[in-house]
């Protein structure tokens, strides 16, 4: 399991790198791995990781996704756009292992997406399963 501390309300963070190691770690040459993100107001896809369109998705969701339109969560917790934009975003994917490697196309990398931080707490699973 991983922990991340994210520093903004809508932040992404490439988490390839930390998602390898866990794949090394269970010693596994190929099969999947699986990356799960269990909060309910943050999201995991693979994309390229280059910083201008990673601020893009950010103001995309902003714009698809307004914060303080009126939605009835917000009487709550104020964050109901967070939960949305979570569900549009998605919870999970599963990657390919090679030779004991993540088996990723050239740009691709594993992004992890705050968007109701900043949080101290962030867990994120992988499983990596045999094939």
């Amino acid at each position: 399991m991983l922990e991340l501390r994210t520093s903004k309300r809508t932040e992404i963070i490439d988490i390839t790198d930390k998602v390898q190691e866990e794949v090394r770690k269970t010693g596994v040459r190929d099969g999947l791995a699986i990356i799960y993100t269990r909060h309910t107001t943050t999201a995991i896809t693979i994309n390229e990781g280059e910083r201008g369109l990673m601020e893009d998705i950010e103001d995309v969701m902003c714009r698809l996704v307004p914060r303080g339109a009126g939605y009835k969560h917000d009487i709550m917790d104020d964050n109901a756009d967070s939960h949305i934009r979570a569900i549009l975003l998605g919870n999970s994917v599963v990657v390919p292992v090679s030779n004991g490697r993540l088996d990723l196309g050239t740009w691709q990398r594993v992004l992890f997406i705050e968007l109701d931080g900043p949080r101290s707490n962030r867990r994120i699973v992988v499983k990596v399963i045999a094939t």
